[in-house]
């Protein structure tokens, strides 16, 4: 039995948009990411409201996106990666579907993160300091809240996400 809604979580460059994008398409559900929805939403790219609001500012928006998906229609929704620093966040993720952390190592997310503009945390220094700095903060909330943990390293995404629902539809972890 497929729960109503899938929510991948994770770093940065994990693949959680992609492969969301490709799972939402093989199990004919709608696909929500959630930095999107933030940008339709305000009208402004994620860089200009953490320039305007801060990371804290940011992360109330994306705190009210998650209760209006999750009082919507089941669908596949891609978070932002630090979307479980907040309690209520994990609390609702766990409470209205299945999660699946997308576990991406150190290299692969900065292979995948490198040229992006759009990653306000990774301007301000070093990236590979940022993000194992990043890791070793959220790394246990990701695992705390997570249903499944799938490694997404050199995975082709269409694959992944035939994987995670074969793992879905066996109920294995």
């Amino acid at each position: 039995m497929r729960p109503d809604f899938i929510f991948l979580v994770g770093p940065m460059g994990a693949g959680k948009s992609t492969i969301g994008r490709h799972l939402a398409g093989l199990l004919g559900q709608p696909f929500i990411d959630t930095d999107e929805e933030i940008v339709q939403r305000t009208g402004a790219d994620i860089p200009w409201i953490f320039d305007v609001e801060g990371e804290d500012g940011f992360r109330q928006r994306e705190a009210k996106v998650l209760q209006d998906i999750c009082a919507g229609a089941p669908a596949v929704v891609a978070t932002g990666g630090g979307i479980i620093g907040l309690d209520q966040n994990r609390a609702l993720l766990a409470k209205h579907g299945t999660v699946v952390y997308l576990h991406a190592t150190l290299s692969q997310q900065l292979a995948r993160t490198g040229k992006d503009k759009n990653r306000p945390l990774l301007n301000n220094g070093d990236p590979a300091s940022i993000l194992k700095a990043l890791i070793k903060q959220r790394e246990p909330l990701y695992r705390e809240v997570a249903d499944k943990v799938y490694p997404t390293d050199n995975r082709n995404p269409r694959v992944a996400a035939q994987e995670i629902i074969a793992s879905l539809d066996k109920g294995a972890g």
